[in-house]
């Protein structure tokens, strides 16, 4: 399993940078540009960024295991705050680069039966697994801009809660400038 402590790409400590990103919340100012299109992307997030790759896509684990949510993450999956839950940190990397942090929080009861294949997805994309399980269905996609006052951190972000049944997990996605700056989305 890859090391949380230290996140080369970023040069700060990946343990650090994930929980403050998690716990920084986001607000709503208007986006424009190719960067709009890469909040707004409905469906598989993971299928519009294999799309972009002209070579290779791939999921790079930072770092999953049981672990508290940020006070903010508990909120919003509408648990008590000092719950453990699976927690899931991955840099999604294309042509070689990293374009997306993710961190995903999986509470216990959304492990149980077929769901426990979320403990071992590896290097595989969650996106997967979740848009070809018809019983998990996204909520509304929130967008926006991080909190965060250090240049070295991701500003775009979107997250959004997978419900199944009364189980829900949520998905944070952080956008990284070399998604968005170096060439727009063809589809533009």
């Amino acid at each position: 399993m890859p090391s949380r402590d230290s996140d080369t790409h970023l040069s700060i400590p990946a343990a650090h940078w994930y929980r403050s990103l998690a716990a920084a919340g986001l607000h709503n100012p208007e986006v424009h540009g190719p960067a709009r299109y890469w909040l707004q992307v409905e469906g598989s997030f993971t299928r519009a960024l294999q799309r972009r790759c002209r070579r290779r896509f791939h999921v790079d684990v930072r770092y999953q295991g049981f672990d508290f949510p940020t006070p903010e993450e508990a909120r919003r999956l509408r648990q008590p705050p000092r719950r453990y839950a699976w927690i899931r940190e991955v840099r999604l990397c294309g042509d070689g680069e990293p374009w997306v942090l993710a961190r995903t929080v999986i509470p216990l009861g959304c492990l149980e039966g077929p769901n426990r294949v979320l403990l071992n997805l590896g290097s595989r994309p969650l996106g997967a697994y979740l848009f070809s399980d018809p019983h998990w269905h996204r909520g509304p996609l929130e967008t926006g801009v991080c909190r965060l006052e250090s240049p070295a951190h991701p500003r775009l972000a979107r997250r959004s809660l997978f419900h199944n049944g009364a189980d829900a997990l949520l998905v944070s996605e952080y956008l990284l400038p070399t998604l968005y700056q170096s060439s727009p989305n063809p589809d533009l």
